[in-house]
Parts: structure tokens; C-alpha cells; sequence
């Protein structure tokens, strides 16, 4: 009987071996499929934690760097310096204020002036036990004594309200050269900051229709978006100069 139907068996062999090789590609696709998917999940998975672990690297890179400037500035600076974090910041686009994690008790006092070790930040104006508030520069009612490095001319730099990438120089006279890129420093002349404190270099500078004096666009060396640490100098005014400016003024009363 198997002699027989011999022919019929190697046909229907034929014929099953044939279907399965139809079936087998679409089911090897499908095998293929389920495993490009895993594949494809893990290396998101791996991505994922690789762009943390960069990210991670690349915030202590910075954070390197900005310690090795501020251990630098401390070097190099002969101010009286008290090391803080800033621990808020409150920017409403006029009366901007951060908060550092220092204060009564680590001797603070209003008026002492905030640095980092690019340059001036503002100055304390409120004290608490472990925190102080600080007016930043970026404040309509923040105003400090300046001079121009090179020619040494005095004038006032404020805050207009407007950009936040530039600063006013005032009152500095339209006979005195004032060339872009010149550096401003605190002055020392009012008494509330330690002189040569850098500010911000001179981008443009423009003559005041029917005035003597010329209006002078600072940017600023310190940017109060990202800082995050920095310096209050331990200056208190001299109490000789403040009694002279207060006999000087009765006199002419």
C-alpha cells in the first residue's frame, strides 16, 4: 500500500513543505519584528540614561569652573569676602531682588555690597537671622558711583527699567573720549563700595540733544540669570567721610 500511494505522499510532502515555506516568512517577519521592538526599546532606555549621565557631567564641568574662578577671585582680591549662595531670585522686570543664605548672624549688614568674581551684583538691603534680600543691579532703584578706567571720568550707573542687557553711565561730560569696550569700575567716591569694582564694558555711547553730558550703555559683566554664587564684601562706609558730607551739608543750609 505504501508502494502504491508512494507518488500521492511525495506530492502531498511536496505540497505541505511548500505551504510551510509561505507560512515561515511572514512568521520569521513577525519574529523579527518583536525583537527589532525590544531592541529599539532598550536603546531608548539607554539613550535616556546616557543624556542624564551628560547632562549630569556637563553641570559639574560648570560648577568646576565657577568654583576655580570664585577660589581665584578670592586669591586675588584683598576685600573682605563672606562666601553665599543665592537661594532665590525674584525678577518682575523693575524691582528685581535675590535672597543669599546669609545674614545677622554671620555679620551682614545692609548696604554691604553682593560680587561674584565677574564683577558687582548689587548690594544687601534687608537682613534676617540666616538670609538677607539683595537689590541687584537690574533694579530702577539701584544706583552706583562709577568711573570710566582708562580716563577716570565719574558718573552715576543705573537702571532704566528697559533692557536687561544694559546699564546707564551718567553725567560723564561730552568733552571726555569714551571708545567701546572701555571698562567701568565702581568709583570708591560715594562711600558705599569699595572702589575698582568691575561692572561692565561700554557698547555704545550716545550725545545728549542740549546737554553737556552723554548717555553711555554699559553691559554688564555678571549675569543674574545664572548666577548661583558669589560674595558679600564686609565694607562698611567710613564714618569720617559720612560725618564731613553731613557737616558740609549743614553748612550750606
Amino acid at each position: 500500500m505504501a508502494g502504491r500511494y508512494q507518488g500521492g505522499i511525495n506530492n502531498l510532502r511536496k505540497a505541505s513543505i511548500t505551504l510551510f515555506s509561505y507560512l515561515e516568512e511572514p512568521l520569521s517577519n513577525i519574529r523579527v519584528y518583536r525583537q527589532a521592538l525590544k531592541t529599539n526599546t532598550y536603546l531608548r532606555k539607554q539613550n535616556v540614561l546616557l543624556l542624564d549621565e551628560l547632562s549630569r557631567l556637563r553641570a559639574a564641568e560648570q560648577e568646576n569652573r565657577e568654583l576655580r574662578s570664585l577660589l581665584e577671585f578670592t586669591r586675588t582680591s584683598n576685600l573682605s569676602l563672606y562666601p553665599i549662595r543665592i537661594v532665590g531670585k525674584e525678577f518682575n522686570q523693575i524691582n528685581n531682588s535675590l535672597t543669599i543664605d546669609a545674614g545677622t548672624e554671620n555679620e551682614i549688614e545692609e548696604g554691604m555690597p553682593v560680587v561674584s568674581a565677574e564683577g558687582l551684583v548689587g548690594k544687601v538691603i534687608l537682613t534676617a537671622h540666616g538670609y538677607s534680600q539683595v537689590m541687584p543691579y537690574l533694579n530702577t532703584l539701584f544706583k552706583v558711583s562709577a568711573k570710566l578706567q582708562n580716563s577716570n571720568a565719574y558718573g552715576i550707573v543705573s537702571w532704566d527699567g528697559e533692557s536687561i542687557y544694559e546699564l546707564q553711565l551718567n553725567y560723564v561730560p561730552q568733552t571726555i573720549p569714551v571708545d567701546s569696550g572701555e571698562v567701568v569700575v565702581t568709583s570708591g567716591y560715594s562711600n558705599n563700595y569699595p572702589p575698582d569694582i568691575p561692572i561692565g564694558t561700554v557698547v555704545r555711547v550716545e550725545p545728549q540733544q542740549g546737554k553737556e553730558t552723554q548717555n553711555i550703555y554699559v553691559r554688564p559683566f555678571v549675569n543674574l540669570f545664572d548666577i548661583a554664587k558669589g560674595f558679600v564684601v564686609k565694607f562698611t562706609p567710613d564714618t569720617t567721610v559720612q560725618n564731613l558730607n553731613e557737616e558740609f551739608e549743614d553748612l550750606l543750609e
